[in-house]
């Protein structure tokens, strides 16, 4: 930063930011720290691949942001080196069918989406497993955010296909990594016995990062995305503290550059400790955030029909729900189910006098917030 003409003020076009891309979310890091175990053992699962063999399938599970998703795609960097390989990564949140997975895992290969006209799924299936013969090599398959294919009952048959390619077309090699933030997400034992009959990978685990190693990575992250001074150690060491106690990696990178912002609307050189609790109020709800964007309409019905009817049992909330949607009771009860594991919403079995068994539906953040980012 250039000193301006009010010392500490910044001018209308200058920046408390060096590279503000370094603080999105999504933003892949040249160093990659506090993961070394983890890349060996995806380095491990892969190798094969590189020789010409079928890659050994993996299960990547974790808590949400904490570097699942950015090992995926640092190790697919590293096998651009080797031409043998294919990779494709699914976002299982937008890709939640079987049919969906198998078209990007196509339009990849292709580098062209399948026709709109409509083609079935065993043509795709055919002309990937045929190209992959033809070509003679290996592909990996990342399936990430796999659990969103549980919630929709899609994992069995996806992972069916995958695992059994090679079966049905000799010289097919197939390498699953399937990654889940859902710590109560059982990823072998709710698969049918057909695919856990040949569904043997390695499993990965990654836990929360400590406060020392998010203090670690928020600095790295501060040296290259601000001007040096912008972020006073106490305010680093704040959005640090926040980070380890919302567990989220990705709550403290978008702390950091929502306080950023906050302190150029003051037209501030320095953030503040006030800026960085402001920002906090926002970036608390990453998560709900994102997992928002990826329901249904009927999905996102039901979830302001619960928050505007929170604390009640789930027979005044269905008997709304029915009203707007004019989806049955099984449908509600799937998508129930659903939320609850995705952690927004919480449905608990309490007695209920003369009725039996009835399903008590509170969410998992406040109303209002859960309302906002709805109509946002």
């Amino acid at each position: 930063m250039r000193d301006g003409p009010e010392g500490d003020m910044l001018s209308w076009d200058e920046s408390v930011f060096r590279n503000e891309e370094v603080l999105e979310v999504d933003y892949v890091p040249e160093s990659f720290k506090h993961r070394g175990n983890q890349m060996n053992s995806l380095q491990y699962c892969l190798r094969p691949a590189v020789r010409g063999s079928r890659p050994v399938n993996a299960i990547i599970r974790g808590p949400p942001g904490t570097g699942k998703t950015t090992a995926i795609l640092k190790l697919y960097e590293q096998l651009r080196e080797f031409p043998e390989v294919y990779t494709v990564r699914v976002n299982c949140q937008m890709n939640s069918t079987r049919y969906a997975i198998f078209a990007k895992i196509y339009q990849d290969l292709f580098e062209i989406a399948p026709p709109s006209s409509g083609k079935a799924f065993k043509e795709i299936f055919e002309q990937v497993t045929d190209h992959l013969v033809d070509a003679g090599k290996a592909l990996v398959v990342a399936l990430d955010d796999v659990n969103y294919l549980y919630y929709d009952n899609e994992a069995s048959d996806t992972l069916y296909s995958l695992l059994r390619a090679h079966e049905e077309y000799r010289g097919a090699k197939i390498g699953v990594m399937v990654v889940s933030s859902d710590p109560d997400l059982d990823v072998l034992g709710e698969l049918d016995n057909r695919v856990q009959s040949v569904f043997h990978p390695e499993e990965i685990y990654f836990p929360r990062y400590d406060l020392t190693e998010i203090h670690n990575i928020l600095a790295e992250r501060v040296r290259i995305g601000f001007y040096e001074g912008a972020v006073p150690d106490a305010v680093l060491d704040r959005v640090a503290e926040l980070t380890a106690e919302s567990g989220d990696l990705r709550v403290g990178i978008d702390l950091l550059h929502r306080a950023g912002l906050n302190a150029e609307m003051r037209a501030s050189r320095e953030l503040s400790l006030d800026d960085v609790e402001d920002a906090y109020e926002t970036s608390k709800y990453v998560h709900l955030s994102r997992s928002l964007r990826t329901l249904s309409d009927n999905e996102r019905a039901l979830l302001r029909v619960v928050a505007e009817h929170e604390g009640e049992r789930a027979g005044p909330v269905y008997d709304a729900f029915n009203e707007e949607t004019g989806l049955g009771y099984t449908r509600y009860s799937e998508i129930i189910n659903k939320l609850d594991n995705l952690g927004i919403l919480q449905a608990e079995y309490g007695g209920l006098e003369g009725r039996g068994r009835s399903r008590q539906l509170s969410l998992a953040y406040d109303a209002d917030a859960v309302i906002e980012r709805l109509d946002g």
